[in-house]
């Protein structure tokens, strides 16, 4: 699967604004697919509503975008961190008034959207990204909003892209969803066939989501522990930390005192968690 290569530069690089813009300039975009992927191309046949919210983060060429504005929506919003990127596309869409062009940090944008439409911007974050991921995802949808979109079923040597499983994005996304659909998406793009999840994620409006940084675990023995000490806390749903071990998500039923999660690890004084994010 050659075709699925983003990069030829070393990826342990930062994957940050510089990272991405030099993709842009370079035309190093192995993972453009240059047409709008079939099963978002299907998806949206089926919206009646032309005036939804939707965003797309870390767009890219953004085809899914292209596909909207010719079927006659009206509410679209595209967000990139790569500025040569983001100057072709205004210059792309020049006076149109359905769309709008974001350069900047989708993990800082505000906004709320009925649709998030997800397209290799998952993957292509560093996997220590991935909750806060589903913390802004969540912060960013309407009440019963979804993330639409595809998952890499599979994994790679390195990356991006970086890939992933069911059985993770179980464990990542629940509570904080409802999964409507999570299932080996039939209808792929050529290059990809065989290795997507079709996803249909609805915002569980029911349960507050919530990211906080965390000092002191330095082994998988140690997060789980954690993670059990503060899932056994009433009205804790779901506990999951970032794979650098520096960040924990906690979905909960209601909200949790930053002085009763600090004292369930008071055990180790080097454990400590911050405010939420």
């Amino acid at each position: 699967m050659d075709e699925l290569k983003c990069c030829v530069t070393s990826c342990e690089k930062p994957l940050d604004k510089v990272y991405w813009d030099n993709q842009y300039q370079s035309n190093t975009i192995g993972w453009d697919l240059g047409e709008v992927s079939p099963p978002l191309k299907n998806y949206i046949d089926t919206i009646k509503d032309k005036n939804i919210r939707i965003l797309i983060p870390g767009c890219g060429n953004t085809y899914e975008a292209d596909y909207l504005l010719e079927q006659d929506f009206t509410n679209v919003t595209v967000i990139d961190i790569a500025p040569t990127l983001v100057e072709n596309l205004k210059t792309k869409f020049k006076g149109n008034p359905n769309i709008n062009i974001i350069l900047g940090d989708f993990f800082e944008h505000q906004g709320e959207y009925e649709i998030i439409l997800e397209q290799t911007f998952f993957c292509a974050l560093p996997p220590t990204m991935r909750q806060k991921y589903v913390w802004k995802m969540h912060q960013l949808l309407a009440n019963k909003g979804k993330i639409i979109g595809l998952l890499f079923n599979r994994t790679f040597e390195s990356g991006p892209p970086f890939g992933g499983s069911q059985e993770e994005y179980n464990l990542l996304f629940q509570q904080s969803f409802d999964f409507l659909k999570m299932e080996i998406c039939q209808n792929s793009a050529t290059p990809r066939a065989g290795s997507e999840l079709f996803v249909e994620f609805q915002k569980n409006s029911e349960v507050l989501v919530n990211l906080y940084p965390f000092e002191g675990i330095t082994c998988n023995g140690c997060k789980n522990t954690v993670s059990e000490k503060f899932a056994a806390l009433k009205n804790i749903l779901n506990v999951s930390t970032s794979s650098n071990f520096a960040e924990v998500l906690i979905v909960s039923k209601n909200e949790i005192a930053l002085e009763t999660l600090q004292n369930e690890i008071a055990y180790d004084a080097k454990y400590k968690i911050g405010n939420k994010l």
